[in-house]
């Protein structure tokens, strides 16, 4: 589906889940509207939210754009297996927290994540990352072991270890897109 806000043309799907809230997603670059069942007017979720919408295409956008210069490292799987089980025996001794086991899978939105019960879910796509991005990965995801969501002490904790933290992010994103029109390549 297509909704147009100001100047942009901005593809949209609607996934409808048993949950309380609707939610705006961005994850792969395409709006995601996940909403409740019941859920009647998508069109006023847009309305409301739409310079978020907005804002967030453009980043995107411009994400894209540079992810075509992006240099794309070459490791095996193995080879990040290692990098990310020293990474997380490192980090995790520095933060003072556990982890019950690390998981290497291939994930459809995101670099890492972190249950509940101490588990570490890792990319396999990592093994394209510069080392100091695999590295921000690792210690972002351990830090959700102190603190689960993305409040105010979650980004303290990791602005003390990476400094340039917002940088990293927005590297990610870029990264993101490099990689998914590699796959898309292979």
């Amino acid at each position: 589906m297509l909704v147009k806000i100001y100047d942009k043309e901005i593809e949209y799907e609607i996934d409808y889940r048993n949950i309380k809230y609707p939610r705006l997603e961005f994850k792969t670059g395409k709006l995601l509207l996940v909403l409740p069942r019941n859920y009647k007017d998508e069109r006023k979720l847009i309305e409301k939210y739409k310079d978020w919408i907005y804002r967030k295409s453009l980043i995107i956008e411009e994400a894209k754009k540079k992810a075509k210069k992006k240099k794309i490292e070459k490791r095996s799987e193995e080879e990040l297996k290692n990098i990310i089980e020293k990474l997380t025996k490192k980090f995790s001794k520095k933060l003072g927290v556990n982890i019950n086991k690390i998981y290497f899978r291939r994930l459809k939105s995101k670099w890492g994540s972190c249950s509940n019960k101490g588990n570490l879910s890792f990319n396999i796509l990592l093994k394209y990352l510069p080392y100091d991005l695999i590295k921000y990965v690792v210690f972002h995801e351990i830090v959700h072991l102190k603190e689960r969501r993305h409040n105010k002490k979650f980004w303290e904790i990791i602005s003390k270890e990476f400094k340039d933290y917002e940088k990293k992010e927005k590297d990610l994103l870029i990264y993101w897109f490099s990689i998914q029109e590699l796959e898309r390549q292979d």
